[in-house]
């Protein structure tokens, strides 16, 4: 498993809306890998308030030598997708060679897709894949309104009956308990959309008793609730202390500084990541998917691929885990 993202220059070859608020952006990336599975992601490096961050999208099906990606621009955004709205062709970034821990097993006998608002992007991918390869899948799509739904004529084209919309301003509402209900138990269940439908679907697929192996996820955009802040993070038991930046993950930097971390997703939902906190001076901003609500609230342990301290100082127990600098 790599510890440093790989990065790459890319420059705007196209801007354009889609959909009420959502806009996709097509880049022109130096020395790009041919090719990509539904489901991959890239970072890229944004400017909010004049500081640097990191942002991560999913990347959308499109030509050799390009990556698009689908922003929708939040009423709220802290400044993300602000900066790719603003993007405009000619535009020089940098972003990451593309990424997948949200892909297809290939194993299930049906596939049910769901997709809450701009968490389309990597279920339009796996649609239109699934598609191609004659599976059998179900896509539900449930948006505030159906002028917010980026990729609709072109789904509603290729699945026909297979895709329902759900659309809040008519009255329409996803039933998770039918949905899983009507999949056999050897079919899987892949969705992304907000917090909030995530956690509903984990409760649901748990009360229906069906493997959790079958059930895939992915969190859109990024669900902290304070914009990024520098802090620093003390190993209680190495009596080290390290600054993470902004535009830093505790988890890279603790393996930058000799901390042995074990860890496999980034992106808050495995849970081998984390770490026991011992105290800190302010407010934790949890942004993982593997912790409960009320896990979160006892602020005893913390993702540290995705969650950090508001700032200030965080002491933390890494447990089991080593100064492998010292031991070398």
């Amino acid at each position: 498993m790599r510890s440093r993202l790989e990065w790459r220059k890319a420059r705007v070859v196209e801007a354009r809306t889609i959909a009420e608020d959502v806009r996709t952006v097509t880049f022109a990336v130096e020395g790009l890998s041919a090719g990509f599975d539904p489901g991959s992601h890239t970072n890229i490096k944004v400017r909010i308030n004049g500081e640097p961050a990191i942002r991560t999208y999913t990347v959308l099906p499109g030509s050799p030598g390009t990556l698009s990606i689908a922003a929708k621009l939040h009423p709220n955004s802290r400044g993300g997708s602000v900066f790719i709205w603003q993007l405009q062709p000619g535009d020089d970034i940098e972003l990451t060679e593309p990424e997948n821990r949200f892909e297809l097993s290939w194993r299930a006998s049906r596939y049910l897709l769901i997709a809450g608002g701009i968490g389309i992007t990597p279920i339009y991918g796996m649609a239109k894949t699934l598609a191609s390869r004659r599976q059998k899948l179900r896509l539900a799509y449930a948006a505030k309104s159906r002028q917010q739904m980026a990729f609709l004529d072109e789904l509603a084209a290729l699945l026909g009956e297979r895709l329902q919309v759900f659309a809040q301003d008519d009255g329409e509402a996803l039933d998770l308990d039918s949905e899983f209900a009507a999949l056999p138990s050897d079919g899987e269940a892949y969705i992304c959309g907000p917090l909030g439908l995530l956690e509903a679907a984990r409760q649901a697929w748990q009360k229906g008793g069906r493997s959790i192996s079958r059930l895939r996820y992915e969190v859109f955009g990024d669900n902290g609730r304070f914009a990024e802040q520098a802090f620093d993070v003390e190993v209680a038991e190495l009596g080290a202390r390290v600054r993470v930046q902004a535009d830093q993950s505790m988890l890279d930097v603790l393996m930058e500084a000799g901390v042995d971390m074990v860890f496999d997703c980034r992106r808050g939902e495995c849970g081998l990541c984390a770490v026991n906190i011992v105290d800190a001076d302010g407010v934790i901003d949890h942004r993982d998917v593997f912790f409960s609500e009320a896990e979160r609230q006892e602020n005893s342990r913390m993702c540290a691929c995705v969650s950090r301290a508001c700032g200030g100082r965080i002491v933390i127990d890494t447990g089991y885990r080593r100064n492998l600098a010292a031991a070398r």
